[in-house]
């Protein structure tokens, strides 16, 4: 059996960011007294939902990465720009609740990271032979 330590320790810090936006909002739904269904109706509010709904879009494109790249080019690299990917959300989410406009570099730093690990997945792929078209 292969062990993915790494990349299973990126994982489950990837849900505890997820989780950590889905207590923001809840905490932001009570303050600004936003009641469900609504997903909108208070500045704030607007922000901290964003950001968690940035973050799962973001997460379900990064996880698949990050094992397809471990599996085939190793797991040091992933775990490398996993944490990086991390560090970039979790900088885009506190600039996004502070000020949105300040948002670009975390994005960008996870952008990047992302970018890393889908096309390294996908060469690693390719180098194995895994005909893709």
């Amino acid at each position: 059996m292969t062990a993915y330590p790494l990349t299973s320790l990126v994982t489950l810090l990837t849900v505890l960011l997820m989780f950590v936006t889905s207590v923001i909002v809840g905490k932001a739904r009570v303050k600004y007294e936003i009641m469900a269904p609504a997903t909108s109706g208070h500045e704030m509010f607007d922000r901290a939902y964003r950001v968690q709904m940035n973050t799962l879009e973001a997460a379900a494109m990064m996880l698949p990465s990050l094992w397809i790249y471990a599996i085939f080019n190793g797991e040091t690299g992933a775990f490398a720009m996993g944490v990086i990917w991390l560090v970039g959300r979790a900088w885009y989410a506190r600039a996004y609740l502070m000020n949105p406009v300040r948002r670009g570099p975390g994005f960008g730093i996870a952008f990047v990271a992302l970018a890393g690990l889908w096309f390294g997945a996908l060469v690693g792929l390719a180098l194995r032979g895994v005909s893709l078209f």
